[in-house]
């Protein structure tokens, strides 16, 4: 069974809908026990990050998850809540990727804020991205990224030009993280979810 974060920041029906189609089982839960009995915990996510670090932290969920040792994914806002803090608020995150999130600063007039589409992930680690060829593509709609670091097991280069690299997904233990959204991102990001769902 998956465990869905209901910490008002998800874009829950996307994501569910993709669940479903994989016949995997989820909830959508935000009770604590509930979250530490599932064979795996997803925490979604679209808005504002620092918003949504302040609800996990009311609810008292900013500690069930870090405690959690079962495979846990963020997605987009979600995994910039697991990172070490955000521009975003300004806010302190949950910590588990160690991150600053910063707020993209465009180049040229070319380079669009909020960097919205499809665009390609690269310096793929296997594990989530098994069976995935550097080079495909994936859906994004975000303003702030993570810079690449240790954490880091996909990138993903915005902007015009030669332009500059963020994580596109980060990796901590059995905590992991995407910025771009997989239950949008086609066979691609069901491949990725599946993967997510056999790790």
């Amino acid at each position: 069974m998956i465990a869905i974060v209901d910490y008002n920041a998800g874009n829950i029906r996307s994501v569910t809908n993709a669940l479903s189609r994989l016949g995997a089982g989820w909830i959508l839960t935000s009770d604590p026990a509930e979250l530490r009995r599932a064979d795996r915990v997803l925490l979604p996510g679209v808005g504002h990050a620092g918003a949504a670090a302040a609800d996990l932290r009311a609810r008292g969920l900013d500690t069930v998850i870090c405690d959690l040792r079962r495979p846990v994914l963020g997605i987009c806002v979600g995994m910039q809540v697991m990172c070490r803090d955000t521009e975003e608020g300004p806010s302190a995150g949950l910590g588990i990727f160690d991150a600053h999130v910063r707020r993209f600063i465009p180049r040229s007039d070319a380079d669009k804020v909020p960097h919205i589409g499809w665009n390609t992930i690269s310096n793929l680690e296997k594990g989530l991205f098994k069976g995935i060829e550097p080079g495909a593509w994936v859906y994004y709609v975000h303003s702030y990224y993570a810079p690449l670091c240790p954490d880091t097991i996909a990138t993903t280069r915005y902007g015009v030009g030669e332009g500059m690299m963020f994580s596109a997904a980060l990796k901590y233990e059995n905590f992991y993280g995407t910025q771009f959204h997989p239950e949008k991102s086609g066979d691609t990001g069901e491949r990725i979810l599946q993967n997510f769902l056999t790790l």
